[in-house]
């Protein structure tokens, strides 16, 4: 009887101990940017709270207690696999962001150099008639060092019609960035790239180039998106390259 009492109390502090691990794996979730469960979504096993006071004046309240004791252990069971799962999913989330954040483009390609003409719908200063531009551009003097703002594969190394010199990496999960007028290439088709590699030096080559700058384009999923809103100023192209050397 006293073992039963003992086991009884250990269970309930057991079921004590697992609900608070669920509230710091919501705090998990948070960080990976996954939403929290709900006390429904931990609704699992139907254990119920063992009595504090049992009475074990009978072998019909033994039987009653160690029924009891044992739909805690399920209960418990299922509380633990539910948070395993619950585990393996941030885990798996955890893994997927680390790569998308080392892939994500996430600065501006070159360490020097003004904004030029911007992401939008603009007058041609070639062709001389109003159509969209795709890109921003980066007015820098030939030669200047041109970096991967992200991870990823070297798509395309070589002259692209009126892009001149261009290349193209695919980052993943749908993100391709394109650099264009180039005037050297440092890369090569397929090759691997982690941001803040060297893979270009700037020109003007391609004959819609108006002088030296850098053309740079984002697309996500065939969909161009303005380069500016992917340039984090607490991101340093120079730390990173100091950090690599």
């Amino acid at each position: 009887k006293s073992h039963l009492r003992n086991y009884a109390k250990k269970y309930e502090d057991f079921k004590t101990q697992i609900e608070g691990m669920s509230e710091i794996n919501n705090d998990l979730r948070l960080m990976v940017n996954l939403n929290p469960l709900t006390e429904e979504d931990r609704d699992v096993g139907t254990g119920g709270k063992i009595p504090d006071n049992i009475s074990l004046s009978s072998s019909e309240d033994v039987n009653k207690l160690i029924t009891s004791l044992n739909g805690h252990v399920d209960e418990i069971n299922a509380k633990l696999n539910f948070e395993l799962n619950n585990f393996e999913e941030i885990e798996e989330t955890f893994e997927y962001n680390q790569k998308l954040f080392d892939a994500l483009p996430a600065i501006k390609p070159t360490e020097i150099g003004r904004f030029g003409d911007r992401f939008g719908m603009r007058m041609h200063p070639i062709l001389k008639i109003r159509r969209m531009h795709y890109g921003q551009d980066i007015v820098v003097d030939t030669g200047t060092k041109v970096y991967a703002p992200g991870g990823g594969t070297v798509e395309f190394a070589s002259t692209k019609g009126g892009h001149g010199k261009t290349v193209i990496i695919d980052h993943g999960f749908g993100y391709k960035t394109l650099y264009s007028h180039l005037s050297k290439f440092k890369v090569k088709k397929g090759q691997k790239v982690k941001r803040g590699d060297l893979i270009a030096l700037s020109g003007s080559s391609g004959r819609l180039a108006t002088g030296p700058h850098l053309h740079y384009e984002i697309k996500h999923n065939g969909i161009a998106l303005n380069p500016r809103n992917f340039m984090y100023d607490d991101v340093k192209i120079f730390e990173l390259t100091q950090s690599q050397n």
